[in-house]
């Protein structure tokens, strides 16, 4: 355990875990600016013309995350890989609606190289990156934690690696073996 205390973020997210209500309010204006990041982030990934906006999606992770029963949050690093998590959800039911809505024409797309840092660069569905990434996580949760961290939640490696309670040298490991998965995965998954 480290001697410095505790963020006042990670401080406020104890109280809310506490029931304290008060607290939420608090923390709103704290994660707001970080949360817009992560939101811009993941928009970047997806084409020009994406249709959900950033605040549409902050708002729409805050509002699930102070609506539900708040987890035991271990720190600041913790609650932004929930709300990662949050978003990724809520992009992969705006994706599956928008290609419902127009019969699959107007799947939402990720381009992998920017997601995955690999090249060529290839697009695709972000259904398709969830499911992928869904079948990682049933063969190694950690593995598809650490992408989820890193890709949804914008994290570093040492940012991960704290969440996930292993040493960044791991966290780098499982990174490199995660991309190469999800690599060969999507691309034997992606159209000819």
């Amino acid at each position: 355990m480290s001697g410095h205390s505790p963020s006042p973020i990670t401080l406020l997210l104890l109280r809310w875990r506490e029931g304290e209500r008060k607290a939420l309010d608090e923390l709103v204006p704290l994660v707001y600016d970080e949360l817009r990041r992560l939101a811009r982030h993941y928009l970047r990934q997806e084409r020009d013309n994406h249709t959900l906006q950033t605040t549409a999606l902050v708002h729409e992770a805050y509002l699930r995350l102070a609506g539900e029963d708040p987890p035991h949050w271990q720190n600041r690093a913790h609650f932004f890989g929930i709300a990662a998590g949050a978003m990724r959800r809520i992009l992969v039911e705006h994706a599956r609606g928008v290609a419902a809505a127009k019969r699959g024409g107007g799947a939402c797309r990720v381009t992998l190289d920017r997601a995955l840092a690999f090249a060529p660069q290839v697009d695709l569905d972000v259904a398709e990156l969830d499911r992928s990434l869904c079948e990682l996580t049933r063969l190694d949760a950690q593995q598809g934690r650490l992408v989820e961290l890193r890709f949804f939640a914008g994290l570093s490696i040492e940012e991960a690696s704290e969440v996930l309670g292993i040493s960044p040298s791991t966290a780098k490991r499982e990174w490199a073996a995660a991309r190469a998965w999800l690599y060969r995965a999507m691309m034997g998954s992606a159209p000819a």
